[in-house]
């Protein structure tokens, strides 16, 4: 890790002793910008949205479900959960949740015998898994490289999460986390159908750049959206 870092460090300084001489006027420019590749900008741009898709559907989750913010601790907001979830601890894993993070805490919001907030354990399994498929990365540079399986395979795992959120139920019938449905005047509600839509497009995408940029293949898995495991990430 050192010696990466230590690339990148060398790298940039030789790069601005060649731009030693540049005026004032690019004064806006990010010095960071100049040791990244085309495709390290257009994934940050994938990261930026992701993030914010995300943001937006824990917050249309936690409206649909108010009785599983009232599970969390005294004091929590969701606005605190926002904060949680995005939060480096993505990396550890949750005391909350036992340690446990990524498709492990996706499995347990929709286990009948966890007893705490739901939206919480499905986002932040969410948010931790997302986070795997960029190497636990918010930026990235021109050293830095990414697999495309695990961006595939994160957007098979949407698929699966979409699913289950819709399709899911305990013993007495009722669904885990409510989602889409239908209001009383028959009007149907895919507001979350199309914010997972728009993730899984996204990471299909970004596998499919990466795979041409480095002239690596993908392996395509055949797997049901209504499977009830998840591929690796």
């Amino acid at each position: 890790m050192r010696l990466h870092s230590l690339l990148q460090a060398c790298l940039i300084c030789s790069l601005l002793l060649q731009g030693g001489c540049a005026s004032n006027s690019a004064s806006h420019f990010k010095l960071s910008n100049l040791a990244k590749s085309d495709i390290d900008s257009v994934t940050d741009m994938h990261i930026k949205e992701i993030h914010r898709l995300c943001r937006e559907l824990t917050i249309k989750l936690y409206k649909r479900n108010p009785r599983e913010l009232a599970k969390a601790p005294p004091g929590t907001t969701v606005k605190k959960r926002l904060g949680q979830i995005f939060s480096n601890q993505r990396i550890q894993g949750f005391p909350e949740l036992g340690g446990i993070k990524g498709t492990s805490a996706i499995t347990l919001s929709f286990s009948e015998e966890y007893r705490g907030d739901r939206v919480f354990a499905l986002m932040a399994g969410l948010s931790s898994m997302l986070f795997a498929a960029y190497n636990y990365q918010d930026e990235f540079f021109l050293l830095d490289e990414i697999d495309q399986q695990k961006l595939y395979n994160s957007a098979r795992n949407l698929e699966t999460v979409a699913w289950q959120l819709n399709n899911r139920r305990n013993s007495a019938g009722e669904r885990y986390i409510l989602s889409n449905g239908v209001s009383e005047n028959g009007i149907r509600n895919l507001s979350y159908e199309r914010l997972f839509g728009k993730l899984i497009s996204l990471q299909d995408m970004m596998a499919l750049l990466i795979a041409d940029t480095t002239n690596r293949n993908i392996t395509r898995v055949v797997q049901s959206a209504a499977s009830m495991t998840f591929l690796p990430i």
